[in-house]
């Protein structure tokens, strides 16, 4: 072989050894872009993945505090109708408080009922020495009825007549003023108590109005707002 014939060979030989090069040049090349665009794309949809959690998460926010400011909505509403309801009803018992004042206006109806007012004090405390007081105004009144209440009181309780004392030095506050709306004030009646001072019974028209609104107040808001509920 002589040396044109070598050089050919070695020609040939390094024009597949680029080719091969080149074609294994290709396929890195193609590989490297793949695999460029595999990760690509999953860094893409690891982004997108984040997204949409952080938009989950900002939605469940926004939704937490529109449920928030909803209940407190909702609960300001409830607090405004019983605030509402409640002003209802005590503008009803200071109507009726006014009324109480009028009881005292006729002496012997009056007279009647600190009379049986007197008789139940005397059969739900059932001692035999008690204290009265009553408003100075009433006195008179007071000292006419105490012995017929005292005897009914006796036959009704099967029991002896009871000493009553009439407390002369302390007298029960006098009836509301205009003036001073806010003092201490009582509209009638008496308050009753053992002679040890242990046991006393407030038989009062203001503490029988308390009573009274106390154990009628379902029954009176059921009659002025029915069975709404808030």
């Amino acid at each position: 072989m002589n040396d044109a014939d070598v050089s050919k060979q070695i020609q040939q030989m390094v024009r597949f050894i680029r080719q091969e090069a080149e074609e294994k040049a290709n396929e890195i090349s193609v590989s490297a872009e793949e695999e460029f665009n595999i990760e690509k794309l999953q860094l893409v949809e690891a982004d997108k993945k984040k997204i949409r959690q952080e938009y989950e998460r900002k939605e469940k926010q926004v939704d937490v505090r529109k449920k928030i400011e909803y209940s407190m909505q909702l609960n300001a509403s409830r607090l405004k109708v019983l605030q509402a309801q409640d002003d209802v009803v005590n503008k009803m018992k200071e109507a009726a408080a006014k009324e109480l004042l009028n009881v005292s206006g006729d002496p012997e109806v009056y007279g009647n009922l600190l009379k049986e007012l007197i008789i139940q004090s005397l059969l739900r405390l059932k001692e035999p020495s008690v204290l009265l007081r009553c408003r100075e105004v009433d006195l008179p009144l007071v000292e006419d009825v105490l012995e017929s209440a005292a005897q009914e009181y006796a036959e009704k309780a099967n029991l002896h007549v009871p000493e009553i004392l009439v407390d002369k030095d302390v007298y029960l506050p006098p009836a509301p003023s205009h003036h001073n709306p806010h003092d201490l004030h009582c509209s009638g009646g008496v308050v009753l108590a053992s002679h040890d001072g242990k046991i006393v019974f407030e038989n009062t028209l203001d503490a029988r109005l308390d009573v009274l609104f106390r154990n009628k107040l379902p029954a009176i808001r059921k009659e002025l707002f029915g069975q709404v509920a808030v």
